[in-house]
């Protein structure tokens, strides 16, 4: 390959994950034709960021870069955004599509990943591991009383790719499992024995809900102080979804509180949540949004970002195109 051939295209990376595990992705890119600008922030890339690099760029392989109307509209030479992942919140989708920039995404890279994340904050709740493991480190000896999940019920807001995931293995522990979902699979709930309710009747009923909604289909908070009073006293909340989902300061003080028995979150409004008040609570669980990274998802997301900003480089369909 000549020089002029190995530079047909500018892609800049966005992602912090995106090459981290896995070099040859970076080099997978330079190979079929691309200049690959690296992310040089250490974090997403902001507004103002991007209204200076983006223009000169053909595309860009996002995680949750600040792709806004503005930012899409002054990069007249951007083809595509190649989405590192599943979300799309922080992308202006009606302004990509008017502006002809073709996105893609990832779906079920990291699924399987981001269930399993889920199954092991119930656990780590149930079984109360984190204080335990703690306790002993120090050279106590302190054992407590849990709860089995055997006949438990699992309430999952969302039931895509993800939830269906997670019902498959919290039955595999005998959880009977209920789905709250607008559009649900019929066909997977009948399959599975999910009963699909109302979000009213799943806060009620279930001993663990585990939210799983997109958060781009959700306007405002989806669990606020109303929905949190719902639930049993019982009960555990799991977010391995986007943070904007909860209300924090009304979920910090249910938990305070003891209305709710714990909550497992692998997601913030603000990332790191350095002030959250969740931090000096006891009764949670909380894991710095490593839903989807495992070496295998990670493996596989790549691999699916890399196929689909190609393909909208060379003028094909991608693998996963979403406007």
């Amino acid at each position: 390959m000549n020089e002029q051939s190995s530079h047909r295209w500018r892609v800049l990376i966005g992602s912090r994950s995106f090459g981290q595990a896995f070099p040859e992705h970076l080099t997978a890119l330079a190979a079929a034709g691309c200049q690959v600008i690296p992310n040089g922030v250490g974090r997403a890339y902001r507004e103002e960021e991007l209204m200076e690099l983006l223009p000169s760029m053909d595309a860009i392989i996002t995680g949750t870069d600040e792709l806004t109307a503005s930012v899409i509209a002054a990069s007249l030479r951007l083809k595509t955004i190649a989405k590192h992942g599943v979300g799309l919140e922080t992308i202006d989708l009606d302004a990509a599509q008017a502006h002809g920039v073709i996105v893609s995404a990832t779906p079920g890279s990291i699924h399987d990943s981001v269930a399993d994340l889920t199954l092991a904050l119930i656990l780590a709740l149930a079984r109360k591991i984190v204080p335990a493991h703690l306790e002993t480190r120090a050279g106590g000896w302190k054992p407590s009383f849990g709860i089995e999940l055997m006949g438990k019920t699992l309430g999952l807001v969302g039931l895509g790719r993800i939830g269906k995931a997670v019902c498959v293995r919290a039955q595999g522990f005998g959880m009977t499992v209920i789905a709250a979902d607008p559009f649900p699979d019929l066909a997977f709930a009948e399959a599975h024995h999910v009963r699909i309710v109302t979000l009213d009747e799943l806060l009620a009923t279930a001993d663990v809900v585990s939210l799983h909604a997109p958060a781009e289909m959700i306007e405002g908070v989806l669990i606020g102080a109303a929905e949190l009073a719902r639930m049993k006293h019982s009960a555990l909340l799991i977010n391995t979804a986007r943070g904007q989902l909860v209300d924090e300061e009304a979920l910090a003080e249910t938990l305070r509180s003891g209305r709710i028995a714990g909550a497992g979150l692998d997601a913030f409004v603000q990332e790191p949540p350095v002030v959250s008040p969740l931090l000096t609570l006891d009764n949670v669980v909380l894991t710095p949004h490593i839903g989807g990274r495992t070496l295998d998802g990670q493996r596989r997301m790549g691999e699916m970002a890399i196929e689909n900003c190609l393909r909208a480089l060379r003028g094909e369909e991608p693998l996963y195109r979403v406007v």
